[in-house]
């Protein structure tokens, strides 16, 4: 029986970034790496499954009670984030954390300090694993993949545990937006599922954002400097003030809890021309739909001052809030709820700020809530996660599985 830990390191220790500027699927094919060691480590503990041609492992764990009772799923990603480095992750393990700064030795003069992220304080003489300041971690969403494969292992290990149909997924490419595109929903089988890919212990989450991006050519006019007045159309300059036409008060840095934003996340080029990419979010439909439009008439305006064509904007829709597919079948929120009291857990149903397979999912008609993993700063350098909230993840999912036998 390998510990839940000891299965995280090695998970870890592989490198699964993917990639946004790829076509293909998966987007990298080192994920299938850990794709296909986690399908073999399924079979080999008696679990019938298969990794098929898209980067999908599905695992399907056969019911061993008389009654019928609902097929439940649990579902995590291989990948990690193209934001930080995801090669050569060098783990550091805090065997009991005791309420301080914990430099990360990989970068002279680097620490995680509670004075700059206070909840490290709620996990005070706990083992934390941290990164060594030169990667991220992986904990989003590797922890969520070895609490349910630590989960299967009690299963399987223990065939005097109670359970009805069980099912077994790990997507590829979940952090580019494209983790179940091709994910076979009636293939999988399941009347409902939870994905493994919250953040700090005690999260559940059914609603998420609406999402968008949205890409913006400008097109300028370089002329020679000396000889540029009344001629020059300076493509950054135009961009920056497009930018500047979006309310300041909706940037990710001023926002929380509902309300929504536009991040700009990219801007290159030159004067000649310039490209712009931001991401679009709002749990309100008609927020969202409404902020879409802005973006339109933001270049509609630079185009009437500097001609049309000089600003043309490419808005396409990636995700959409998962409550109105989730609230219907409001008892997967309320097993969850309970297995957490079971694990000693206290619940905190919230908002997701961001988006997650299970949203894509419950609109191909799998209600599909999200479960905390326990990492917390996801996505650079300061992520971690206490091995406590990992154990407790793992029980979370057995005490569901039990509950849905009652």
């Amino acid at each position: 029986m390998e510990n839940i830990l000891d299965r995280f390191l090695r998970y870890v220790a592989i490198d699964t970034q993917s990639n946004e500027e790829s076509e293909s699927q998966p987007s990298t094919a080192k994920q299938l790496n850990l794709l296909s060691l986690l399908c073999q480590e399924l079979q080999a503990m008696g679990v019938e499954a298969q990794l098929d041609e898209y980067g999908y492992v599905m695992g399907r764990i056969p019911s061993n009670i008389g009654t019928k009772v609902p097929a439940v799923g649990f579902i995590a990603h291989v990948d990690t984030a193209p934001d930080a480095s995801g090669a050569d992750i060098k783990p550091q393990i805090i065997n009991e954390y005791d309420g301080g700064e914990i430099p990360l030795n990989g970068v002279p003069g680097l620490s995680l300090k509670p004075s700059e992220f206070p909840e490290m304080l709620n996990y005070v003489g706990q083992k934390l694993v941290t990164t060594d300041g030169t990667t991220l971690l992986g904990a989003d969403d590797k922890a969520g993949v070895a609490e349910i494969m630590d989960a299967v292992q009690y299963i399987m290990a223990n065939p005097e545990f109670k359970h009805g149909e069980i099912r077994i997924g790990f997507t590829p490419d979940e952090e580019i937006g494209r983790g179940v595109v091709k994910f076979d929903v009636q293939k999988f089988n399941a009347d409902y599922a939870y994905t493994m890919d919250g953040g700090e212990v005690g999260e559940l989450e059914f609603e998420n954002f609406n999402a968008a991006s949205a890409r913006i050519h400008i097109q300028g006019r370089n002329v020679h400097p000396g000889y540029a007045k009344g001629k020059m159309k300076n493509a950054l300059h135009i961009a920056q003030e497009l930018d500047s036409l979006l309310p300041v008060e909706q940037r990710p840095e001023y926002t929380e809890g509902y309300e929504g934003f536009f991040h700009l996340i990219g801007l290159n080029g030159a004067v000649e021309e310039a490209d712009m990419t931001y991401i679009i979010r709002d749990h309100d439909r008609a927020k969202f739909e409404e902020k879409k439009q802005v973006i339109v008439r933001c270049c509609d305006f630079i185009n009437g001052k500097y001609g049309e064509g000089t600003a043309s904007p490419a808005v396409k829709d990636q995700y959409y809030n998962m409550r109105e597919m989730v609230e219907p079948h409001y008892q997967v929120i309320e097993k969850a709820v309970k297995a957490m009291e079971m694990a000693g857990v206290k619940a905190k149903i919230q908002p997701i700020r961001g988006g997650t397979d299970g949203a894509n999912l419950s609109f191909k008609g799998l209600p599909c809530p999200n479960i905390f993993a326990g990492g917390l700063n996801f996505h650079g350098k300061m992520e971690f996660v206490p091995v406590p909230s990992m154990e407790k993840a793992s029980k979370v999912i057995l005490n569901i599985i039990s509950l849905f036998c009652e």
